[in-house]
């Protein structure tokens, strides 16, 4: 059977405030052209479909577009709910839907039930299990603990239960939103952690034969049936290097992936990192294959130059970020406030500020609960208002 897997269309983003609509409009072509020209027997969409609870009307109206070419094809669909999707305002009339066969999961209480699909060697269960906030659903789940690594396990316990009663040689497949293990981030995705942990290792999903992830936005294959298809755009410039792709997933007769190739997405315009002294910047003729790119500028100058966003725009017209980065003499050591935040989670900026406003005295690990628990009630308060909006 063969499976295209996709994710984190994030419908309605902007990328530094320059629309992308169109581009994910090319995107969307781009998978249908797909499904036709590479004979795919269903598509897999693991979650984060809109980028936010209440998308725009744009963005929503792209999507139906996008539900109709699909059904219209007439190749079996199965979605998921993200963290950043509303997931009772995705799965609002999937019964209907499912008659055109577009299969969306977001409750919870649908995880053991699959959508089974058959080939030629038998049956196929696709198992979707939609973003589980662990504060939300770890009683409707039976989760002995609270985290993404318990919610997780408890949804598989669900999963693999429901194959145990299926026949012998059913092939099967998870969808799951979630950070796991090994899996590199990037500065675009929307922090899930919880109590201070936000990754869960890959042996949760032992037992399947392919499991079809969403939420971090590069592409990566954590084991060979362990994959992200990473997001179709760029959606920051820590993505620089990325390579946008699809995920054509062959599965045998056996359960085994006999065959993994990458799709590469519709770039809409490349992106550059560009660094050093405005003049040289301006002047330099290595740089001139980004003239056209998406551009962010981190400028070395000692002293900040005078209009440098209208100077750059006059060689880099479609620069969107502008970051100051001082050259340092060597007597100099201080690090600027954006270097000290550099690579460094919410958490534990709020572990250094507390550390600093008690003359360096760090929290201990009954503080440290308190804390992460606070950004844990905050992330669940806001999950629950973008639900009711």
């Amino acid at each position: 059977m063969r499976l295209l897997h996709t994710s984190d269309w994030h419908l309605g983003r902007s990328f530094h405030r320059v629309g992308l609509l169109d581009a994910q409009a090319a995107f969307l072509d781009h998978l249908v052209a797909a499904v036709h020209e590479h004979e795919v027997d269903a598509v897999l969409v693991a979650g984060d479909v809109y980028d936010r609870a209440v998308p725009p009307l744009p963005a929503v109206e792209l999507f139906d577009t996008a539900l109709h070419r699909l059904a219209e094809a007439g190749v079996p669909t199965v979605m998921i709910s993200g963290n950043h999707d509303s997931a009772r305002r995705l799965g609002v009339g999937a019964g209907l839907i499912r008659r055109a066969g577009i299969h969306l999961r977001t409750d919870p209480d649908g995880i053991g039930t699959p959508v089974v699909l058959a080939d030629g060697h038998g049956d196929v269960a696709l198992y979707g299990l939609p973003y589980l906030e662990p504060a939300l659903v770890r009683d409707r789940l039976g989760a002995t603990k609270a985290g993404h690594e318990a919610v997780l396990a408890a949804a598989m316990d669900r999963v693999r239960a429901d194959l145990a009663t299926r026949p012998p040689g059913t092939r099967s497949v998870v969808l799951a939103h979630a950070f796991v293990a090994g899996g590199a981030p990037s500065d675009s995705e929307r922090d899930i952690t919880v109590g201070g942990v936000s990754a869960v290792p890959t042996g949760v999903f032992d037992g399947v034969d392919y499991v079809a992830l969403g939420h971090l936005h590069g592409s990566q294959t954590l084991t060979p049936r362990v994959r992200y298809s990473g997001s179709p755009l760029a959606y920051s410039f820590s993505e620089t290097d990325h390579r946008k792709t699809m995920w054509l997933i062959d599965l045998g007769a056996d359960g085994a992936v006999t065959d993994a190739v990458r799709l590469d997405c519709p770039v809409p315009r490349t992106l550059a990192r560009i660094r050093g002294r405005l003049d040289d910047l301006l002047a330099d003729p290595a740089l001139t294959p980004h003239e056209q790119a998406w551009v962010e500028a981190t400028l070395t100058d000692p002293v900040r130059p005078a209009e440098p966003m209208n100077r750059l725009t006059e060689r880099f017209p479609h620069t969107l970020h502008l970051v100051f980065d001082p050259e340092r003499t060597a007597d100099d050591t201080g690090a600027s406030y954006a270097q000290r935040l550099r690579d460094r989670s919410d958490r534990q900026i709020a572990e250094d500020f507390v550390a600093h406003v008690r003359g360096g005295a760090t929290l201990d690990g009954a503080e440290r609960a308190v804390l992460y628990g606070a950004f844990d009630d905050v992330r669940v308060d806001t999950t629950e208002r973008e639900a009711d909006r």
